[in-house]
């Protein structure tokens, strides 16, 4: 890490640190600069809007979870995959069903990441945001990952680096805190977290995020923390009534400016520039989130009248609402969900495939998977991003830039 790239405008010292070089320490939050520029404040206009009108959808339906559980997946898949996980929606979903192998490792870590957040929404009814509650859900995202490095729900105890993958600490694009700075760095940032700051909510989460990052508290899995905190923060403080935001879908794939944004905090404190693509992703994933809401509700309604027309069961229909919750399924997992026997259960599946809802997987093992093609389209398909939302600087590289010798 040059220090001769931090400015004096940084918003933190450098320090000295035993395996060579320098490490930057965050000064404590808020900023001393001015957040509220023109540029910031018309952003944060155009992102508070598009916010409530997804919470308009995620709050009136009456059974949230057809929506949740596939943005949820949505935002692991990607998240983890600027980590360098190559596991996708469908991967994820066949190894969530029991096809994928137990052993890998890029599908059980996105799978703990969509754990790791329904935990994290679990008790935080009880919790507030705290060193407490974020261990633990970092205990849930590494449980089984490589846990004498990861240290799951513990704090590092090591100089972590962010570098070109295998490149020693000299060629470190950033060196977050050392060890013995990262207790007292953490508590400053609870206390900002729990502080009476006036800032409108979703600046202070642009600030929360940099503030995360820049401490890098844990050995492994910082990023996927960091971006999780952003929706379970908007789900706490009652800004959003279900996690649907992914807002990791614009981060992956503007990855490089991304990264370059959160770095130019620390060089030079350029808030404006972060804050600004910040709230640009929250109104452009929200934007993204009501329009495939609005598809996958219209996709259920279709179904649920071809389903009645045919004279479908209740039970059928209540498979139905659960292929959209899961739409990688078995007779068992049907069975489980209906409490019925595993005849019926296959009885309603096979229904589902004649009503062109369900086709079956041509694969091997001892189970039969059946698949929502169309449910898993409208996640998955990639959207074209209106000509203001697309950073025409170049993504070029981006992948090259990871934690070495730690991943993220």
């Amino acid at each position: 890490m040059d220090i001769g790239d931090f400015s004096p405008r940084k918003p933190g010292k450098l320090v000295l640190i035993p395996e060579g070089g320098y490490a930057f320490v965050p000064d404590p939050l808020p900023p001393t600069a001015n957040l509220l520029t023109t540029d910031v404040v018309l952003a944060l206009s155009e992102a508070e809007a598009e916010l409530g009108r997804l919470d308009g959808v995620a709050s009136n339906l009456p059974n949230p979870e057809i929506l949740i559980a596939p943005f949820l997946r949505k935002e692991a898949v990607l998240s983890s995959r600027i980590e360098g996980t190559q596991t996708t929606y469908s991967g994820l979903l066949l190894f969530e069903a029991g096809e994928e192998k137990p052993n890998n490792a890029d599908a059980r870590e996105v799978a703990n990441y969509v754990r790791a957040l329904r935990h994290g929404l679990a008790v935080a009814t009880e919790l507030p945001i705290s060193r407490r509650l974020i261990t633990d859900i970092h205990g849930s995202l590494m449980q089984g990952v490589r846990e004498a490095f990861t240290r799951p729900g513990e704090f590092r105890d090591r100089q972590v680096y962010i570098a070109p993958a295998g490149a020693p600490i000299g060629q470190a694009r950033y060196v977050p805190p050392p060890v013995a700075a990262v207790d007292e760095c953490f508590s400053q940032f609870e206390k900002y977290i729990h502080s009476d700051d006036m800032m409108p909510l979703l600046i202070r989460l642009a600030v929360v995020h940099y503030q995360f990052e820049a401490i890098h508290p844990f050995n492994d899995g910082n990023g996927r923390i960091g971006r999780l905190l952003i929706p379970l923060m908007l789900c706490m403080k009652r800004r959003l009534s279900a996690p649907m935001l992914y807002i990791s879908a614009y981060f992956e794939q503007h990855r490089s400016r991304y990264y370059d944004l959160l770095l130019d905090v620390s060089k030079n404190g350029n808030w404006q520039n972060w804050i600004v693509f910040f709230l640009k992703g929250i109104r452009r994933q929200a934007r993204d989130a009501i329009m495939r809401s609005r598809q996958l509700l219209a996709l259920r309604d279709s179904y649920r009248a071809r389903l009645t027309t045919s004279r479908g069961s209740s039970k059928t229909l209540m498979l139905l609402d659960e292929i959209f919750v899961s739409p990688v399924i078995t007779s068992a997992h049907a069975a489980r969900t209906l409490s019925l026997t595993w005849p019926s259960a296959k009885d309603n599946i096979l229904k589902l495939v004649d009503a062109g809802v369900l086709s079956k997987l041509d694969l091997s093992g001892k189970s039969t998977f059946y698949i929502a093609h169309r449910i898993i389209e409208i996640i998955d398909k990639v959207e074209a991003l209106p000509e203001d939302d697309i950073d025409t600087r170049s993504e070029q590289g981006a992948a090259a830039v990871t934690t070495s010798s730690m991943m993220d």
